[in-house]
């Protein structure tokens, strides 16, 4: 497939790029600005793409300029979407990245697609008001919704939490300012996103939600704790209150069943793995001595 895939340079837009070329696929990253409609519509109009990845956003929960969540996810969107259903030949397939976080402290887990959107900040409810607004596509392109459950891995910035708990890890730093260490979330490996978002590209069904998820969420002791077996560092951990959100999500957890039952079954990477490729990476990173 000829993809085009907005978000190119982002942690997920690098690590889907060499995924899908090496399944030999071709990716076409789209380089304007979602919030220029019309440079937008003459990028789109000279890609010919046959599948559309939407992965850029504005997507740390935690950002200053809560306008930006609506202008960029919601705004930026409908610009895309408009410029895809302008043209004479639509694609086969239209990918939107939403977000789990806009189930919001759901009461019912692990969550299912069913469970009915609640959410509890400006990231959550741009993604939610995108879904919405993607809505009246419908009958113009052949959408797909995901709402991705947490993910990380090598290359994501150090103001997400596994990131910034891998940093201080990896240099052996003596203290941790976190905020609520009683939230539990599935920490998934950007891979097993990755490959579930090629694998809906050709089988998913459109006008649908797929969760992508493990169903297997950690609590943040067990992640501090496998951090300390992998380096055998133990710092002090602080609660920091200004790093506490309000209306904190405290469990996010996702039911797998409606992904698998369209894609079959994913790879799944143990998260001590991947906490120690990333702390790999770290050491890669620093100079030797010599």
């Amino acid at each position: 497939m000829r993809i085009l895939l907005t978000g190119s340079n982002g942690f997920t837009g690098v690590h889907f790029t060499r995924m899908a070329l090496a399944a030999g696929h071709e990716v076409i990253p789209l380089t304007c600005d979602l919030t220029d409609p019309m440079a937008l519509a003459d990028e789109v109009r000279n890609t010919d793409a046959d599948a559309v990845v939407h992965l850029a956003a504005i997507s740390f929960v935690g950002h200053a300029d809560a306008s930006a969540f609506y202008t960029v996810n919601v705004v930026g969107s409908t610009n895309l979407l408009t410029a895809l259903a302008d043209l004479p030949r639509p694609p086969r397939r239209v990918l939107l990245a939403s977000s789990a976080n806009v189930y919001g402290n759901a009461v019912t887990s692990p969550i299912a697609e069913s469970q009915p959107p609640s959410p509890t900040n400006h990231y959550a409810t741009s993604k939610l008001a995108m879904e919405h607004m993607a809505h009246t596509f419908s009958g113009r392109l052949p959408l797909l919704i995901t709402r991705p459950f947490n993910y990380t891995g090598k290359g994501q910035a150090p103001s997400f939490l596994i990131p910034k708990l891998v940093e201080h890890f990896a240099h052996r730093l003596p203290v941790i300012s976190l905020g609520n260490l009683h939230v539990e979330r599935e920490f998934n490996d950007v891979r097993m996103v990755c490959e579930a978002y090629l694998r809906l590209l050709e089988c998913g069904k459109p006008g649908e939600i797929y969760n992508v998820c493990s169903g297997m969420p950690y609590d943040l002791h067990q992640v501090l704790g496998m951090l300390r077996e992998l380096t055998g560092h133990y710092p002090e951990i602080r609660v920091n209150p200004a790093f506490v959100r309000a209306n904190e999500v405290h469990r996010l957890c996702g039911d797998p069943a409606k992904l698998v039952g369209c894609v079959g079954p994913l790879h799944q990477f143990p998260l001590d793995a991947c906490l120690s490729e990333m702390l790999g990476a770290h050491t890669e990173a620093v100079p030797s001595a010599a």
